[in-house]
């Protein structure tokens, strides 16, 4: 009964496999000289895109530097002095300019996800001391609610609203 499975799985694979050469020998590419370049040249982009970052992170004390699409691999590596450096994008999304309102001015879009970026630094590891650093930890709950150290930075707001 195997050996009768074999066979008709083994013929099954061999028909297939001339069905798709039959499909694809006779095929061939358009040459590229072929296109003509002026059916496009009208057309012009249009709407907006979000803004999206790349992060530039230190690397220990060295020059060296390390560039990340995410925040969540930032997070593995630990890194806690990065830039935000904008790779696309025309625009704010609704969540960007959320959190640069609540920022209230104090801190920019490009400070704010660059402080998403971090942990262990800077508003997620201290005490607010101020309205202006109160307004930019509000911004980066705004911005990053998924950091992982939102708690401390909850309760650090709600220590200076006291």
């Amino acid at each position: 009964m195997i050996t009768v499975r074999r066979a008709i799985a083994a013929s099954v694979l061999v028909a297939a496999g001339i069905g798709l050469t039959g499909c694809t020998t006779g095929a061939e590419s358009e040459p590229e000289d072929s296109l003509d370049p002026s059916a496009t040249s009208g057309v012009s982009a249009s709407g907006t895109s979000p803004i999206v970052f790349a992060f530039v992170c230190s690397v220990g004390s060295s020059d060296r530097t390390e560039t990340y699409t995410t925040y969540s691999a930032v997070w593995a590596d630990r890194r806690t002095d990065c830039t935000a450096e904008r790779i696309t994008g025309t625009e704010m999304s609704s969540q960007q300019r959320a959190a640069v309102d609540a920022a209230n001015g104090d801190a920019t879009l490009e400070e704010l996800a660059a402080g998403c970026a971090v942990q262990g630094t800077g508003r997620w590891a201290g005490t607010i001391g101020s309205a202006a650093e109160a307004h930019v930890a509000v911004g980066l709950l705004e911005y990053c609610p998924g950091h992982p150290e939102t708690d401390h930075l909850r309760d650090a707001i709600a220590a200076w609203r006291s």
